[in-house]
């Protein structure tokens, strides 16, 4: 089992150094701008007639759809990095949930805009100036609780375990975050193959929320064979619900989808100030 582990570890740890490497995002960054500048250029030249009528009818002929691809493209870069962030602590793992909500309802905000003509008129869109409002100030909210959230993490924890164990739990959930970036960039290439090809279909990051719920709940099963006390099963099962909660909120309609992201961002607060308060008493 020992050989085992040996292999997920050799495999993830590479690819999550060469992610999370400072020329990597300088890299993506750039190649972000350019993609936006593109998408505005596309989408100008299909407003002109100057694009093949192969191309014509794949691009949109409203600027603010290069808005929104923009920030799918963020959005897709974050669910990446939440992959990798499955090996750490359930707490920083479900941390770059929140983070993810908050630019999943920034991203709709923008998303709105793409329903408004040109030029911009409010006459006819109040209904959609009331979701950008919600959706903006939801994520500010959510942004806000985020950063108390990581101030009132603990810096250690009650559960000491060995380090063989440690190093086995660790790359339990390395082997399980190979796994699902594996199914994520299957997922994409296919959404992107439909896209292309016209054919329509759900957004495919809708699927893997659903999919990373599955991931949680397995998450919390194997920790309580290395945690296996009532403290550690409790928190970590809370931590699981809360990202459950986030999971509800992303398909829910306007509104409601703020409302349970602020309930799951307090109730992961209240769980780290209960767990925190019950481990110095402990100690």
């Amino acid at each position: 089992m020992s050989f085992f582990y040996d292999k997920i570890t050799y495999i993830f740890d590479p690819l999550h150094h060469l992610w999370e490497h400072e020329k990597m995002h300088r890299k993506i960054s750039y190649g972000l701008v350019l993609f936006f500048l593109c998408s505005i250029i596309s989408i100008e030249l299909n407003r002109r007639n100057l694009l093949p009528a192969s191309l014509a009818s794949a691009v949109p002929k409203n600027h603010f759809f290069a808005v929104q691809a923009a920030f799918t493209v963020v959005l897709i870069l974050e669910v990446i990095s939440l992959v990798f962030t499955i090996p750490c602590s359930f707490s920083r793992s479900v941390g770059k949930q929140f983070e993810i909500l908050a630019l999943i309802l920034m991203r709709n905000a923008f998303k709105e805009l793409s329903y408004f003509p040109e030029p911009i008129t409010f006459q006819g869109n109040e209904q959609a100036v009331l979701y950008i409002l919600s959706d903006g100030f939801g994520a500010l909210l959510i942004f806000a609780l985020l950063g108390y959230y990581y101030i009132v993490q603990p810096r250690t924890t009650d559960e000491k375990m060995q380090p063989a164990d440690l190093y086995s739990f660790v790359a339990a959930k390395k082997g399980i975050a190979l796994i699902l970036l594996s199914i994520f960039i299957f997922m994409g290439v296919n959404s992107a193959l439909a896209t292309l090809a016209g054919t329509e279909h759900t957004d495919f990051l809708h699927g893997f929320y659903t999919l990373l719920i599955l991931t949680d709940i397995l998450v919390v099963l194997i920790s309580q064979c290395y945690q296996p006390s009532f403290y550690a099963v409790f928190r970590n099962s809370g931590f699981a619900l809360s990202t459950l909660i986030i999971r509800i909120a992303l398909a829910a309609p306007p509104f409601y989808n703020v409302l349970l992201g602020l309930a799951a961002a307090l109730f992961a607060i209240l769980l780290t100030l209960v767990s925190r308060s019950l481990f110095l008493k402990k100690k």
